[in-house]
């Protein structure tokens, strides 16, 4: 029996519509996805990849898995090339800090954000100035009277790295109180608190997450935070005082704002349908409990950016860093 007319006709338009449905399915990773951290193991890139790895694996996120690559050479640099290198491969994406803007600024590597395709600010992590307990500073005022008495360049600022967010940091805080430290540089958040509870410096500006065992152990005492306004959390961490309780810098006579981004990037070229896609998968890893005190534990300003404004925050910022960093001289020859 020959089919009819109207029966070739409906299963015709069947087709169409299978096929419509098919072209129109959203994109979404056939094979691990390389999450690349540019620094090493255990900094606070690496402790919020793998966070991100966790919940993405424990709430059957994604169909494939999400593996977590170290690529810390050049400060960073040897991620950020990777990257842009793998120009259309939708299967990778990095996480930035500042180093985004400070890593080829102070090194001339051939790289710019502008290589990568931006798809979300997952937070911003916050800096706070840190002394010793045991010392006589109770408030900035102290602090800053204290810097400005002593001789110039005896007060030892201490931080991660050279030329990056914690110098940056200090030069900011010289020309805001007209005052000379001496920076000393660690190889990590962890190594800086622990020189400051043995008073071999006399400051550090450490993210709260690096600082915040020994705040609880009474060893080490917060002043300021560098965010316009306080931090919003309020449990109490040592001697009934919370993170909220610290009050800005700025707020305090110190007039200096600087905050760190925790960002997320894919490569070049990639399509509309896949940045949609790391977008929405970022929107549910930050309504998880976990993400929720992981942003607890490290106090950090959880504003959330996505498309054009993301785009101008980060161009922004590219612009703020290469002043801050032209004028204390950590410009690469040619930038």
């Amino acid at each position: 029996m020959k089919p009819s007319v109207l029966s070739v006709a409906l299963a015709a338009i069947a087709m169409s519509c299978a096929s419509s449905t098919a072209s129109r399915a959203a994109w979404e990773p056939v094979r691990p996805v390389e999450f690349i951290v540019p620094a090493g193991t255990g900094g606070g890139a690496d402790q919020m990849a793998r966070t991100i790895q966790g919940i993405v694996t424990k709430h059957n996120l994604m169909k494939q898995p999400m593996v977590v690559i170290n690529k810390a050479g050049g400060a960073g640099g040897e991620g950020f090339l990777d990257v842009k290198t793998s120009s259309g491969n939708p299967h990778k994406i990095i996480i930035t800090l500042s180093n985004l803007f400070t890593t080829p600024l102070a090194t001339g590597i051939p790289f710019n954000w502008k290589d990568l395709t931006p798809v979300a600010m997952l937070a911003l992590d916050e800096f706070v100035l840190w002394v010793n307990a045991e010392k006589p500073y109770n408030s900035v005022k102290d602090y800053v009277d204290a810097a400005k008495k002593a001789p110039s360049g005896s007060f030892k600022m201490g931080g991660t790295g050279s030329k990056q967010e914690d110098q940056i940091i200090t030069v900011g805080i010289e020309k805001a109180i007209d005052a000379k430290f001496t920076y000393i540089p660690y190889k990590g958040g962890g190594e800086v608190a622990v020189q400051l509870v043995g008073n071999h410096v006399d400051s550090t500006v450490n993210n709260p997450i690096e600082a915040v065992a020994q705040w609880r152990g009474g060893k080490l005492r917060p002043l300021c935070v560098f965010d316009a306004q306080p931090m919003a959390y309020d449990e109490p961490i040592a001697d009934g005082k919370a993170w909220k309780d610290i009050p800005t810098c700025k707020s305090q006579g110190l007039a200096m704002e600087y905050l760190m981004l925790r960002g997320i990037f894919m490569s070049p070229k990639a399509t509309k349908d896949q940045i949609e896609y790391y977008v929405e998968l970022f929107k549910k890893v930050r309504a998880t409990p976990e993400w929720q005190e992981f942003m607890k534990s490290g106090a950090f300003n959880t504003t959330f950016m996505t498309g054009a404004d993301y785009a101008k925050w980060v161009e922004a910022e590219e612009k703020r860093h290469e002043g801050l960093m032209k004028e204390a001289g950590f410009l690469a020859s040619g930038n």
